[in-house]
Parts: C-alpha cells; structure tokens; sequence
C-alpha cells in the first residue's frame, strides 16, 4: 500500500536534513590519520569519586533552575540536600572549556590530575572519581583512569554531586558523580558555526545544528561536530580530535517519545608521554627543566577512539507519572606506541634515566540498561514524590602490552634531549587483561512533605557487583551484594533560605587479597553533610554552605609480599571539610561562578593521607555586560591551590607551592547572529606542576590566547 498524501507530506523532510548532512560531512572532512598505538598505565593511587550532571535544554547564564543528580527527583538547587555545582553551556563558551578536564578543573572542589598527556584522573572531598554519568545513565570507571581529551561540545550542561552519592551510584568512592546532559533536538530551527585560533597554531571548528525533521514536526534532530588539531608548548607534542554527534527524537503519540543518538570521538596524538619527567636528583633536591620538556621520543603516538550509542523510550502518563528506559552501548579503543622513562637524575650530568618502550592496545566495551518511574501520590492530606527503577551494566576489557627490545638502555639528560631514539622491535614479551565486570541495582526513594517548610527525602538502593577474569597475571575476580541508605532532610527557613542535612553511602567490591590468600572485603563509603541552601532573583542566583565528613574504610593497601605474591590489607581515611559554592546572577549582567573548599584528609592513626591532594582551592569565572556599550561582554577567571607534597621511599620530599592561574576574556556581538571573542589563560606565564598524584609530572601550559569568530541563528 502506498502511504496517503497526508502521511507523505508528514514524513517529507525538511532542508534542515540537508544542513545536517552538510555537518555530518564537515565533521569528517578532516583528513583521517594512521591508527596509533597506546601503551600501559602504570599502578595509580585509589581514585575519588565526583557526580556531574549534564542536562536539558541550554541554561541561561551560570546556574540551573533544577537537577535531577542527587536523588533522581527533579528539584531545584536549593531542595537537593546535597552538595551540586554546575557548569553551564554559557560558562563552556565564555572560557572556552572545551575539554571534560578544562570543565571539571574550574568546578568547585574537584582536582583534575593530569598525570600524562593523555590520561587523567579527577578527585573531589579526597578520594578519586569513578562515576560518570550520562543523561543519568551511570558509566562507571570500572577499568581506572580517562584516556584522551574528552571533548565538552557534546553537553547543555554538567552537574556535579559531591560526596556518596549512594542512589545516582551504588558503587564507587565518596568523592562525587559527574552527570553530563546532551544536546537534545529542539522543534524551532537553531543553528550555530565557531571557528578558534589559539596559541601554538591551533585550530577549531564547531557547528552545531537542530530543528523538525518534518513538517508534522514530530521528527526532529540534532546534529553536533567538532574538530581540533594543533601543536602544543610540549616538546615533540601534537594532537588531533574529531566529534560527531546525531541525535533524533520522535514523537511516536502526544504523551511518548523515542530518542536515538550516537556520538563518536577520535583522537590522536604524537608525542604522547607514558608517565612524565622525574621530580628530583639523587641528591634528593628538586629538577628543574624547561616548561616544555617531554620524555617522549619522535615515535610515540596515542590514538583514542570513543563510541556513544543510545536508545531512550520515555512516556507520560495522564495521572502526572513518568516511565523512561534507556539502553545504552559504550565502546573505547585505544592504540599507543608510547616510551616510559625511570630512574633517578644526577645533578651535575643528568644522566641515570633508562628507556621502556612499549605498545598498548585495549578495547573496552560497555552496554547499559536503565529504567525508572517517577511521579507523584498523596498519603496523609499532603502530595509527595516517589521515583523507582533498576539499572544493568556489563563491561569487558580486553588489552594487551607488547614490550619493546632495549628495556633499561641508559639515556642522555633531558636538558636538550630532542627525542631521538631508535624504535625497537617491539617483542621483548607480552602481557595484558582480560575481564569482565557486571553490576545490577534496584532503588526506590521519596520525598515526603511532612509540613510546608519540612521535606524528607529516604531511599536505599541495592546492589550486586561482580568481576571476573585476569589483570596482568592477577585475579580480578570479586563477588559482593550491599543495599546502601539514602536520607536527607530539608527545612525552608524562608522562601529563598533552606536548611538541610544528608546521609548517603557507597561500596566497592574489591579483588586484591590478605596475607591468607582470602580476598578484601568490599570498600565502604559514607558521607553526612549540613549546610544551608539559598536562591535569589527567581532562581537566577543559587549560593550554598555546608560542611561535610567523609569516610572510605578497607581500601586496599599493598602491604607485604608472599614469595612473588604482594598482599593487602584494608586501610580506612576520613576527610572533613567546608564547601562554598555560588553561581548565576549576581546582579543586571553579571555573571558568577565560585567556589572555595577546605579539605582535612587523615588517615586512621590521624596522619595526614595523599598529601599531593590540595586542602584549598578555590575556582572563580565571572562576566559582566557593560552597561555602556552592551555589545560587550568582559571577563575573568582565577584558579588557587595551596601547596602539596608528596614523600618518597628513598626520602625525597616533592612539593608543589601555592600557585594561582588567572585568566581573561572578552566578547562583542557585532550583530544578533555575528560575535568575535578573545581569552588569554595563565595571563601571569606561571610555572608549575600539572599534578604530584604520581611520582612523575610535567608543567602546564604557559600563558596562552584564543580568538573565536561565532555564528548563529
């Protein structure tokens, strides 16, 4: 049968679909490079946890209206009895954060680690973050650290809950969950190109382009891409990504909806650094190398590749309640041909560092299922909320190490080395992992009005998380269950001011074993919190305090060796702290974004634990429209850290002082559609250290400019 004339015109398309494949074909335009190889990481410390939420249409300005992250109730700042800072799509433009570590480095109480060019860790309250979350949907670090440069053209916006955050992730650590929201298709036409000049020749191009798909407007679509390339302060380094991002969203009937997207991100570098350069001498006093220097030889090379794929059916129902299921495939390759260097400098030669070359290949595969319901009943004469759900993950890793001929060959001093070294053959021996890792929950929550000031938000989640397999010739087999407790209580002090307290927990089971050969019981985190919530000028201002003690008990801690067994046994950290947070309108075309957090971390005979964690820091982005000439827009951002440290086995002592980055930025519309915009980072050329997580760093970025040149409709 062929469709009536109705029914053809509801599924012709419009010439956005043309414009779209115009995107989609600038996005690969880019000429395609060699695949790239990728190496092994070496052992990193436990890793923190940290929640950011990304979602909806675009924020306005530096603040949201409301979250979903903390307890899967959509609430505002202010009712959420948790600590949550946000990162608009307007703070991403204005101080071009246009990297997840750009992003996450300007959030209030998040440390970004980069430990490597190409991979980084990220801490909040003192421990690392392992849950990532998309849209809601949990992707947790079940393998470790972020390999490449996330890129951020992707999200409307990102939310960050820090602390436990036992009902969004049942497992991980105490540290926070970052939740990013895509881009969804909106029905009106919108469309927006950006082109980027900065610093050491490199270059970016955006495009960004939505509306309906047919003139029903039952179809509508999103089409997001980017791409950068360019070189880089650091000796021998250059990097490339290319994102795609599409999404469709049909409305099958008045009350639901089918969204499908997929998003693909390829990068690659040359010059890629597998660790980084040594901190100290024998004679146990501080190197000193230029900004740029790098252990990575001509050769070395990383290629990344992330795949995103999503299927979401969401459905209104007439009495308020909502059902939505998500389906989700993640896939990450890595390919990297990467040159280790160890050992200790002399002073006066600076010689004693030997070579370790090696390839690493992975492949990381993740599929995710989750499905929830949320609504509204009515118990006691008073209206409540009520969500429920469960959630399934299963990924596997497999990778595989090829390590090169010439392990320990000495190497000249760095001071001046230009990277040239032979490439080997690389079939000294192999190692590797293969494993896989399953997990599956239930939860149920409330929020209960118990009087018109009063709210009471409980729940508990139940988990069951396992592993199997091996790592490098060790087990990674581990078996555990838990249900973990949700409680926070929030009381209206006035109409904008709000008193609260929470208490939320986490686990993570854990595959290392005692000096019995009997595996670690699971680690356990907790987080209670106080603090006092504000909200000014009809939710353009959101302010917050609170004060918070964390704890992570039986992580595991190498403490011996059985013949050539290491064994472990369980250690347990607290940390305490405060936590400010401000962000959104201060006044008639300002804009704020600020932070400052205190961190106490001990460990469990009261020293001081993972003293390369700063215990102040503070994060600031501000604009302001002048009144004068309103066409233009100023700005600027400042970063503080108090100084770090970190001691060695052989009594070397690494220090990091106290160090502020400052920045600037400017914007003026030319018309409605036209604007060019400049910003320079690190206007004081500060040198210091990107990290002392490891044994190994390397310097950030001097000062440094862009100009962007932006379109839109």
């Amino acid at each position: 049968m062929f469709a009536t004339a109705p029914a053809r015109r509801a599924l012709r398309l419009t010439p956005l679909a043309f414009g779209a494949a115009l995107l989609c074909g600038l996005a690969h335009a880019a000429p395609a490079d060699g695949a790239a190889v990728d190496a092994p990481a070496p052992a990193a410390a436990d890793a923190p946890v940290a929640t950011v939420v990304v979602k909806g249409e675009q924020d306005a300005g530096y603040t949201t209206r409301s979250s979903a992250s903390s307890a899967r109730l959509d609430l505002s700042l202010r009712e959420t009895p948790q600590s949550v800072s946000v990162v608009t799509r307007q703070q991403m433009d204005d101080f071009r954060l246009d990297s997840v570590n750009d992003m996450l480095a300007n959030s209030t109480g998040v440390t970004v680690e980069r430990i490597e060019t190409d991979r980084t860790y990220y801490t909040a309250r003192g421990f690392d973050i392992t849950n990532f979350q998309y849209d809601g949907v949990g992707s947790p670090f079940v393998f470790g650290n972020v390999s490449g440069e996330l890129d951020t053209v992707l999200y409307e916006r990102v939310d960050i809950v820090r602390g436990a955050n036992g009902l969004m992730s049942a497992t991980g650590n105490p540290s926070a969950t970052v939740n990013f929201i895509r881009k969804r298709p909106t029905a009106a036409v919108k469309a927006s190109v950006s082109a980027t000049y900065s610093s050491w020749q490199k270059r970016r191009i955006e495009g960004d382009l939505s509306g309906a798909l047919n003139e029903a407007g039952t179809l509508t679509g999103r089409v997001v891409a980017a791409y950068q390339k360019g070189d880089s302060y650091l000796d021998r380094y250059s990097a490339d990504r290319k994102v795609i991002y599409g999404v469709l969203e049909a409305k099958l009937s008045r009350d639901t909806t089918l969204t499908a997207g997929h998003t693909n991100q390829t990068g690659k570098s040359n010059g890629a650094m597998w660790g980084a350069i040594p901190l100290y001498y024998t004679d146990l006093t501080p190197t000193d190398y230029d900004v740029g220097t790098s252990t990575a030889t001509d050769w070395t090379s990383m290629r990344v590749e992330h795949n995103r794929s999503f299927v979401e059916l969401a459905h209104r129902f007439g009495n308020g309640w909502r059902a939505q299921a998500t389906l989700s495939r993640n896939k990450s390759e890595t390919r990297s041909k990467l040159f280790y260097t160890y050992g200790t400098p002399d002073r006066a030669t600076g010689l004693g560092l030997y070579a370790y070359p090696s390839i690493y290949n992975s492949d990381i595969k993740q599929t995710l299922f989750d499905a929830s319901a949320t609504g509204k009943f009515t118990l006691g004469g008073r209206e409540h909320d009520l969500t429920f759900g469960a959630n399934w993950s299963r990924s596997t890793i497999d990778d595989l190490s090829y390590y090169g001929q010439g392990i320990g060959n000495p190497l000249p001093s760095l001071a001046g080395w230009n990277g040239a070294y032979p490439e080997p053959t690389f079939d000294a021996s192999t190692n590797g992992s293969e494993y896989e890792d399953k997990r599956k929950s239930a939860y149920v929550a409330a929020r209960f009005s118990l009087s018109d000031p009063l709210h009471l938000i409980t729940g508990v989640t139940t988990t069951k998380a396992d592993s199997a397999g091996t790592a490098y010739g060790d087990s990674r087999f581990k078996s555990a269950s838990k249900t973990t407790p949700y409680v926070g209580l929030t009381y209206d002090l006035s109409a904008n001011v709000t008193a609260y307290g929470s208490y939320t927990a986490i686990f993570n089971p854990q595959s290392e074993t005692d000096a019995t050969g009997a595996t670690l019981a699971p680690m356990e985190g907790k987080t209670a919190e106080l603090g006092v919530k504000s909200e000014w000028f009809n939710r353009k201002l959101n302010a917050s305090a609170a004060i918070f003690k964390t704890k992570q008990d039986n992580t595991a801690e190498q403490a011996g060796m059985i013949g050539t067994r290491a064994w472990y046994r369980g250690v347990n950290a607290e940390s305490r702290g405060v936590e400010l947070d401000l962000s959104g309108e201060l006044a008639r075309g300002l804009q704020a974004s600020a932070g400052f957090a205190v961190l106490k971390l001990e460990d469990e005979a009261g020293n001081a634990a993972k003293t390369y964690l700063p215990r102040r820091t503070l994060r600031l982005l501000t604009t302001y429209q002048v009144p004068a000439l309103p066409q233009l827009t100023v700005g600027a951002s400042a970063n503080w850290q108090d100084d770090i440290y970190r001691n060695e086995a052989d009594g070397a002592v690494i220090r990091q002082s106290s160090y502020a980055v400052l920045g600037l930025m400017a914007r003026y519309d030319i018309n409605k559609q036209l604007s060019v915009s400049a910003n320079v980072n690190n206007l004081a050329d500060k040198k210091y250290l990107t990290s002392l997580y490891w044994s190994q760093s390397y310097y950030a970025a001097p000062r440094n400019a862009s100009v962007t040149l932006n379109w839109k409709y």
